[in-house]
């Protein structure tokens, strides 16, 4: 086995899969760079997050899950909500933890490494995120080990600050102690507690409706898939708080 060979099937080997073309998204990116006053740079910059984002509308998905009556097209409509191929989706309280991880994969995450890398940023993630999803007998044993470790730390300043949103735009008690209790605040390469805060947020909530309903003098509400419903709207209200955060920087990078 040439050595060339053996890297790849190495734990490091997934890097000369995902180098080429992120770096090649990097020349592009610095080569069109202050071109035509920047519209050079802002279009190929909007392709590639396009491009990045997704790749499933999480909305629509979560909406035609929602209008579905029939059982079968239900669960056929839930299951283009997995965050992964490996990961079943069912009714009950379990949807906020696989809807975090999709609202991270398909939106945040992209968005995120856009702003901090720029279009190199969004391909990085995207690339190693199929990459981790292909089927297993594709990738040496070792060389998937260590695309899931990239992935790991892609995503988990990703997972803190979605978490942070999640305080912010929910109860932030109930959500920073899970996220306390699930070892949010080590530094390990781990984001489980994203999905244990969003449990507790959306526990929270409709506890909270439930007990407003009560105290008005009606039942409590009993729609199906109630706990997508909460979640999503948790998801929205979250990328609200990103974006006027990212709005308060650019104001303060204008300022300055």
């Amino acid at each position: 086995m040439t050595a060339e060979g053996a890297f790849w099937r190495g734990r490091h080997g997934i890097w000369l899969a995902l180098l080429p073309p992120v770096l090649l998204v990097l020349l592009v990116q610095v080569v069109l760079s202050g071109r035509l006053f920047g519209l050079t740079s802002l279009l190929f910059g909007v392709i590639v997050l396009v491009w990045a984002w997704g790749p499933r509308d999480l909305d629509i998905d979560v909406e035609s899950a929602l209008d579905a009556t029939e059982p079968e097209t239900r669960r056929a409509r839930l299951a283009q909500l997995a965050p992964g191929p490996d990961v079943s989706v069912a009714e009950g309280p379990a949807l906020p933890y696989l809807l975090m991880r999709s609202a991270l994969r398909r939106w945040f995450a992209p968005l995120f490494w856009f702003l901090v890398l720029g279009p190199a940023g969004a391909a990085l993630y995207r690339l190693t995120e199929r990459a981790v999803l292909v089927p297993p007998t594709l990738l040496p044993e070792e060389n998937a080990a260590g695309a899931w470790n990239v992935l790991r730390w892609l995503e988990w300043p990703v997972a803190q600050l979605m978490t942070l949103a999640l305080a912010l735009a929910g109860n932030f008690d109930l959500v920073f102690r899970a996220w306390h209790a699930a070892g949010g605040d080590r530094g390990r390469a781990e984001s489980g507690f994203l999905e244990s805060a969003a449990r507790a947020a959306v526990r929270g909530e409709l506890a909270e409706d439930a007990e407003d309903d009560r105290r008005d003098g009606q039942l409590p509400a009993t729609t199906e898939l109630v706990e997508l419903r909460d979640a999503m709207s948790l998801v929205w209200r979250m990328l609200l708080v990103w974006l006027a955060l990212l709005a308060l920087l650019v104001i303060a990078g204008w300022v300055s």
